[in-house]
């Protein structure tokens, strides 16, 4: 928890003045045992009614200063500690989004949530109990004990075995309790996990009727959390019995003790009872203590998590400016580019050179696993190329500030993502400043208008949180009209028009042109009916690029993009499209 502690420094006044409340309390509460024993000695057993009434007042004074300093500490530790966790939340939510790909396979996306709300909760919670208790049980405990032996020293020995035996007590539960904690917060972990993973998949569940094998995979571990909070629950409960038994252990020994000593001098009367004050004292006090060592322990599992995410090492780093002048004239290339994820025995993608220039669609095309989606994330640098060099604009990515290079880019992944809010504000959100009827052309260009304007409330209609009251396609068309309101320098589209049919996806190419006219587009493509008429297919294989040119050069020149062709033609069209390559051939070469 220490190295969380910086957080606190915004805070220090108020933590000066949550200290001074805390020891004006100490200080007003300890003096009312040594006011009690005056009125009993010298007011009651003197019968001086005078001392009684001006003792009596002075008591309710401290008293009322002492209920003054204890609000004041509470209100400045509830607002220290509510500061501090909002603080570390956003400092755990900055660290994650700084993240690369790479870095997010670090931890699991339950895990990052249960970091960033239930541990920050469970530090906050400690460290607001830290700075209520740990000046004042502190400073309770030692001034009541030095207190109790001035007034009684011959009871002293009963303060001695009531410590001895809380501090047996708190070892014992501690040991007991401890190893637990970061199996329980692993077990929360795994049971965010399968919640997400249950709600996120219920359709598929739904539909392989594996309704039974999911809820018993969920119960099995909400078992074991449920065993463990249980057990961990009964070895605290035991703290209050044991408490309970020394402190009524310790005052019987006062009374007991206090009473054989009345026989010899009354007037000890008065210091019996504030010996027994200043013993009740030190036993809250150590109380007190007793629950800050079970509940420290647990934040510091909870602090360590937090730091783990805090101090990981993001494997990409931005430039605070970029270093050069970008052309004006949009431009990717790659030059013998290698990547291979963390870890990893074979590389993903190997010496891959290409140049896609503005004006120009550059499509990637290629069987699953042959790098396609891999290639096109490193232009926004969601990974690091482990080799070669890709130019954005004829300046290295790692050259450039991130905000730079992200706002030349319009990203339309594979699986459209939208975010809770309006139709409006999801076609805004990469450009915030968009008039309406901008984020209507959009939608236009997308072929998203029409089925928005069937909505109720149209570009006012509410998006649930991840679109999950729009269908696939019409998630697709509202990405891509994300992108288009942007318009970027370079438009990436990976494999984003998988969920439209053919009529709309031939409808949105054709729209798209005028739009990305200045602009390079980059395509990650499935059907051949997509990219066959961009200016340049890339063919991967393996990593490889084994082909590259347009639609008809490639029939003649490469055999696995004609394997791709054939397998999405009948018969009759791959021959059609063979014929019209090679008379496209001939014409080449009688040209």
């Amino acid at each position: 928890m220490l190295k969380l502690f910086r957080y606190l420094r915004p805070y220090w006044w108020q933590i000066l003045i949550l200290l001074a409340a805390t020891g004006l309390q100490v200080y007003t509460t300890l003096r009312l045992p040594a006011l009690m024993a005056d009125i009993i000695n010298d007011g009651i057993v003197k019968e001086d009614v005078g001392m009684i009434w001006l003792v009596g007042g002075k008591m309710i004074l401290f008293a009322i200063v002492s209920a003054i300093g204890s609000l004041i500490s509470s209100y400045y530790s509830a607002i220290v500690g509510a500061n501090f966790s909002k603080d570390l939340r956003k400092a755990v939510f900055k660290q994650v989004l700084s993240y690369s790909m790479s870095d997010m396979k670090t931890f699991s996306t339950a895990s990052l949530i249960t970091r960033t709300t239930n541990d920050v909760t469970q530090v906050r919670q400690t460290l607001t109990m830290m700075l209520q208790m740990m000046l004042r049980a502190p400073l309770f405990a030692i001034i009541s004990f030095i207190m109790a032996i001035q007034t009684a020293p011959d009871m002293s020995w009963i303060i001695v075995v009531g410590l001895v035996a809380i501090i047996a007590s708190i070892i014992l539960i501690m040991s007991l309790v401890i190893p637990r904690f970061r199996i329980f917060q692993k077990l929360l972990d795994r049971t965010t996990l399968l919640t997400r993973e249950n709600l996120t998949g219920l359709r598929v569940i739904r539909a392989f009727n594996n309704q039974k094998i999911e809820k018993k995979k969920f119960m099995k571990t909400n078992e074991e959390l449920t065993k463990l909070l249980i057990y961990v629950d009964r070895i605290l409960e035991l703290q209050n019995p044991f408490i309970n038994i020394i402190f009524n252990g310790t005052t019987l020994l006062c009374s007991w003790i206090g009473i054989s000593l009345l026989t010899k001098d009354f007037a000890y009367l008065g210091n019996m009872a504030a010996f027994a004050q200043y013993v009740g004292h030190v036993m809250m006090a150590f109380l007190m203590l007793s629950i800050l060592f079970v509940m420290i322990p647990r934040a510091n599992v909870s602090a360590e998590r937090i730091v783990e995410v805090l101090k990981l090492n993001t494997k990409i780093h931005w430039k605070k400016e970029t270093n050069g002048v970008p052309d004006k004239v949009p431009s990717v290339e790659f030059k013998n580019v290698d990547f291979m994820y963390p870890d990893a025995e074979e590389k993903v993608l190997s010496d891959v050179s290409f140049v896609a220039n503005a004006g120009e669609t550059t499509a990637f095309v290629g069987s699953t696993g042959s790098g396609k989606s891999t290639l096109i994330n490193l232009v926004p640098r969601f990974y690091e190329a482990t080799a070669g060099e890709i130019l954005v604009n004829g300046i290295s990515v790692k050259e450039y500030e991130k905000d730079d290079l992200m706002g030349r880019i319009g990203f339309v992944p594979q699986r459209g993502i939208l975010f809770s809010g309006s139709v409006k504000s999801n076609i805004k959100f990469g450009a915030p400043n968009a008039t309406d009827a901008e984020v209507k052309h959009a939608a236009e260009v997308a072929q998203a208008d029409g089925f928005i304007s069937r909505l109720p409330e149209k570009y006012n209609a509410h998006i649930s949180q991840g679109g999950t009251n729009v269908s696939g396609g019409q998630k697709q068309r509202l990405s891509i009209a994300r992108a288009i309101c942007k318009k970027p320098e370079i438009f990436v589209f990976d494999d984003s028009f998988s969920a439209l049919d053919m009529k709309t996806d031939a409808k949105l190419r054709e729209a798209l042109k005028p739009e990305t006219r200045g602009a390079v587009v980059l395509i990650v493509a499935q059907r051949i009916s997509t990219i066959k008429d961009a200016d340049q297919i890339v063919v991967l294989d393996g990593g490889k690029v084994v082909g590259k040119g347009e639609h008809f050069t490639l029939l003649n020149t490469c055999p696995i993009y004609q394997d791709i062709v054939k397998s999405q033609l009948s018969d009759d069209e791959f021959k059609n499209e063979m014929k019209l390559a090679k008379s496209r051939k001939v014409e080449v070469v009688n040209g």
